[in-house]
Formats: C-alpha cells, structure tokens, sequence
C-alpha cells in the first residue's frame, strides 16, 4: 500500500518526530517518487527525519520557484525528471520572478528529463497527469511571456500524481492551478475510476465563503477524503473540514498517509 509523506508545507504537522521544520512550498513523496522539492532545503531535512527516499524519481507539479528552487538537494539520487515543457518558462508577480530558477540545460546536465503534456506512467501504478483541460474556472497566478508580451498566466503546466487503488484514484496536487474540479474530473475520465482521496494544495485561497462553496459542493459526494495542504486558505478548509466531517485529514509536514 503507497504512502504519501508530505516533507514540505506551510505548517508542521505535529511536534513529532522531532526536528520537522516548514516554509512556504510543498514537496510529497509516494514511497520512492519525489513530488516537487519545496523552496529552501526543509524537504530533504524532513525526508531525512521522516527516513523516507532516496528518490530516483521526481516529478513537478508545475515550475513555479516554491516547488522547484530546492532540487539540487535531490539531484545526486535522482534518475528522471518529468514535467510539463512551460515548467521551464519564465514567470512573474509583477516585476518578480517567480518561475523555477534553472533552465533546462543546467537540469538535463544533472538528471534525465522527461517532458509530457499526456499522462504518462512514472512508476508502476503511478501517473503523472500531464496538461489538464479547463471546462471550469482555473486559477490563474501571475503572467508569462507571448509573443513578446507580458499576459496573464494559466499555469498550463500545471499537473498532479495520480496513484492507483483497488477502490479508486488518490490524487496528490501541488498547487492544483488547473483547478481542482478540472483535475478531479480528467484523472477521472482518463483512468475511468473515480478519484477518491485528494491530498495537497488546492490553490483555494478566496477569503469569500461564497465564492469556496461551488466547489465544495462539487467535491462533496464525489470524493470520500480530502487533505489539504500549502496554498489553501482557510475559509477553504474550514468549509471542506464542514463537509467532510471525520473524512478531512488535517495535515502538514510530517504527516504520512496510506493510500
């Protein structure tokens, strides 16, 4: 059975085992599969404390610089590297960069590099989604470069981990930029099983319960869990936690979870 460690999050999960630390940034492991890295070293420190990795295998959930600026830590272990190709794009909050800060050479000089925009198999039973179509609102953060121009970013890399189950799909997202229904609804279709555990960053930061309950209500009777991580506000989770009762998980780094 596939756990799921979370080694990066805003919040600690607990005072032990002792020596976890947080920052701004997620990082996940399932079993031997790095998940993004994190900003500043705090995943490879908690993966050290935790006993978990090393990991051949990493894969980005999308390349903005609080999943990706701590890979280095991973790279001396590491086989292959998949990602979306815009993970290596230029972006921006204002003036700011806030893209991954290595290009893809410097990258491919340290570790094999797969990029998809299709699901692909990265372990057995474990997917990488790849590019994910929008029917429903995405949530869109910063810009990027067109045709010489600054314009609003849809984070088309955006992608999440789909990891297969007897009773159905957990699905681990990273900042979900895509959407959460979007995302839930094409692993769906693609696997033809219904998701039934989302963990991670759900990018649902509205301080508008009005604007929350739509997808709350969407979620609700079509997943059976839900652990939210890094970028979800709190409005967001005390309305999941509202509707999911004993079914939210309340997790931070450190917490690992069965799958």
């Amino acid at each position: 059975m596939p756990t799921v460690s979370i080694l990066a999050d805003n919040a600690v999960a607990g005072s032990r085992p002792k020596g976890l630390t947080a920052e701004w940034g997620f990082a996940a492991a399932v079993d031997g599969l790095l998940f993004d890295a994190g900003q500043t070293g705090v995943a490879a420190d908690n993966a050290a404390t935790l006993g978990v990795g090393p990991f051949e295998t990493i894969v980005l959930s999308h390349g903005h610089y609080d999943h990706t600026t701590a890979l280095p830590a991973f790279l001396d272990d590491a086989a292959e590297l998949y990602c979306h190709p815009a993970a290596f794009e230029a972006k921006y909050h204002d003036a700011e960069p806030i893209g991954m800060p290595y290009d893809r050479d410097w990258l491919a000089a340290q570790v094999a590099i797969t990029t998809h925009r299709d699901p692909i198999e990265v372990a057995p039973g474990i997917h990488a989604l790849g590019e994910i179509p929008r029917e429903y609102p995405d949530s869109r953060t910063g810009t990027h470069i067109v045709d010489g121009e600054r314009v609003d970013d849809p984070v088309w890399d955006d992608q999440s981990l789909v990891i297969e189950g007897d009773d159905g799909l957990t699905l681990l997202v990273g900042c979900c930029h895509a959407g959460l229904r979007n995302t839930v609804r094409y692993a769906t279709a693609v696997f033809e099983q219904p998701v039934t555990t989302v963990i991670g960053g759900t990018h649902l930061r509205a301080t508008d319960p009005a604007d929350v309950a739509p997808i709350v209500e969407w979620l609700d009777g079509r997943i059976e869990r839900i652990a939210p991580t890094h970028c979800t506000g709190h409005v967001a989770r005390q309305a999941l936690a509202d509707a999911f009762g004993e079914d939210f998980l309340r997790v931070g780094a450190g917490s690992q979870v069965e799958v």
